[in-house]
């Protein structure tokens, strides 16, 4: 018999086992941090006592106009305080949060108060038209609205629906918050982009964003009391689940309404921010803005970029204006981030080229992921020779629970016993996962592979390109060529032949785009190029 062979009375209790959900942090911050700045909005200045106070007011609230425990409550939301105090009102009174991007039209709105079942849905004044227009489309009553005014930033209240203040104003201060008995209940309900269809609507477990939290500030390499600048929008994995991380650690909440290179350098300088995350095109975004806007600092801004592979030459740059850059790779089905490039000193001694080459891969799991590797079609394991492509596969607490009302997807998902992204990579021999493109962004000519991402990074090197997307173009002879869309620097003139042979420099001819197209590139609101409108647009050319 084992030593622990006799385990009487050895029983889980309220004693020993509580379970986990990002909520505790901010019970706990709302006294270890009470005095201490939580969230900072123009002259919006509240403490973490304050910042409690207020989420427990929301979540006494939404209960008192009839949210119950397990009912959807929706935003649409900047990244303002309203947003940051609905991840923890919200599920504070066993609600399940929804955070809608801004940016989607109409009748996807619509589809997402329908799909989702959102009984209520705090819309800020910008978006409230939206808001209205989506719930006019529903067959019944829709969510009610509460407005979330601005006015500061010129969104004053419309008065036709009570007001956010107001709400919270009518919740009572000594409402007992309601944590989940199980930590496998739902926390968030995310919407995938919807690219390809109807989007997919992702839920979220309080385990995973507990040690997305965890194992966040451990990659991260976080001290106490960071100020973290909200970039990443807040409808996007949550924030990448940053909000519910900064009371773990005292931190500072800076909200950020409109995503610009004066905003963003503004705080670094005014208000101290430390650490951001954001997609590459943020980072080209930094580098490219003039001069009169790169306000002064004196501190290591340290940067999580994900969303898209970034360009060597956009992480070369950046890294000399005072930004330390991370590369780190997940999906909405993951929490966000779960992968990251985790630095080598060794790689100190390298050429910038090669150091920049090496932070442009997506490196090793991340703490609270049981594996992440790239598998072939049966399911084995790629040989690890940065060369061989396979799909990456992701198992551990942070992948979803499953796709709300589509066990077929999860199922599909699933298989295996592991997450299929979707996304095509290769392992180099340090086991270093390195994306070559998503598996629908593969550009096949006459037989052969080409990488998007690849043609992508040698283009972002040409003095002129201030981003570039490559598509697929249709072609009689080779099946489908490559097309590069181009967006210039302000005041560049560069031109399509100019540009080809800068590529045929470093590529091999077959992967060097066919045809250049200037034009401004369509882009979501989390930052990423939408490669499916310019592959409508090859196909016309």
């Amino acid at each position: 018999m084992g030593w622990m062979a006799d385990e009487t009375g050895l029983d889980k209790t309220a004693a020993n086992y509580v379970p986990l959900t990002p909520l505790s942090h901010l019970r706990r911050a709302g006294h270890v941090f009470a005095d201490e700045d939580a969230v900072i909005y123009g002259s919006h200045r509240k403490t973490y006592a304050e910042y409690h106070d207020r989420c427990t007011r929301l979540a006494s609230a939404l209960a008192a106009i009839g949210v119950k425990p397990g009912d959807v409550v929706a935003t649409l939301i900047p990244n303002l305080p309203a947003q940051a105090e609905s991840n923890f009102g919200v599920p504070a009174c066993g609600a399940v949060l929804n955070t809608i991007n801004t940016r989607l039209d109409v009748a996807t709105v619509a589809y997402i108060f329908e799909h989702g079942g959102a009984r209520v849905v705090l819309a800020d004044s910008q978006f409230l038209d939206l808001a209205e227009a989506a719930r006019d489309l529903m067959p019944g009553d829709g969510p009610v609205i509460i407005e979330v005014p601005d006015p500061g930033a010129g969104y004053p209240a419309s008065g036709r629906h009570q007001q956010y203040e107001d709400l919270l104003a009518s919740g009572d201060p000594d409402f007992d918050w309601i944590m989940p008995a199980d930590e496998w209940e739902s926390l968030a309900l995310n919407y995938t982009s919807g690219t390809t269809g109807r989007p997919k609507g992702v839920v979220y477990h309080h385990r995973g964003a507990y040690l997305m939290t965890m194992g966040t500030a451990i990659s991260w390499q976080m001290a106490l009391r960071p100020r973290y600048l909200t970039i990443v929008p807040l409808f996007h994995c949550n924030g990448w689940n940053h909000t519910w991380m900064m009371p773990l650690l005292g931190g500072i909440l800076i909200c950020c309404r409109d995503i610009t290179a004066p905003a963003i350098y503004d705080a670094i300088a005014n208000q101290g921010a430390t650490h951001f995350g954001g997609a590459p095109i943020v980072l080209n975004m930094i580098v490219n803005a003039p001069e009169d806007q790169r306000l002064p600092f004196d501190h290591t801004v340290e940067v999580f970029t994900a969303g898209a592979p970034p360009a060597p030459a956009t992480l070369s740059k950046i890294e000399k204006l005072g930004f330390n850059v991370t590369q780190v790779y997940g999906l909405t089905e993951t929490f966000g981030h779960v992968t990251e490039c985790i630095w080598n000193d060794d790689w100190d001694a390298l050429s910038e080229p090669e150091r920049a080459a090496i932070k442009a891969r997506q490196g090793v799991a991340m703490p609270m992921m049981d594996d992440i590797t790239v598998m072939d079609e049966n399911m084995d394991q790629i040989p690890m020779d940065g060369v061989t492509q396979g799909e990456i596969m992701h198992r551990g607490n942070a992948v979803m629970k499953g796709y709300y009302k589509n066990p077929t997807a999860t199922a599909e998902s699933f298989s295996g016993g592991y997450f299929h992204s979707g996304d095509i990579a290769v392992q180099h021999p340090n086991g270093y996962m390195q994306i070559s493109d998503r598996a629908k962004d593969i550009i096949i000519s006459g037989g052969e592979n080409i990488s998007s991402v690849e043609v992508e990074g040698v283009l972002m090197g040409h003095p002129d390109v201030l981003l570039a997307a490559v598509v697929a173009k249709p072609d009689e002879k080779w099946g489908e060529v490559p097309c590069a869309f181009v967006e210039l620097k302000p005041g560049a003139t560069a031109d399509a032949a100019g540009v080809i042979a800068f590529s045929r420099e470093v590529l091999a001819g077959f992967k060097a785009p066919k045809q250049v197209v200037f034009q401004d590139l369509p882009k979501t609101s989390t930052g990423k190029i939408q490669k499916f409108e310019l592959r409508k647009l090859a196909k016309d050319l």
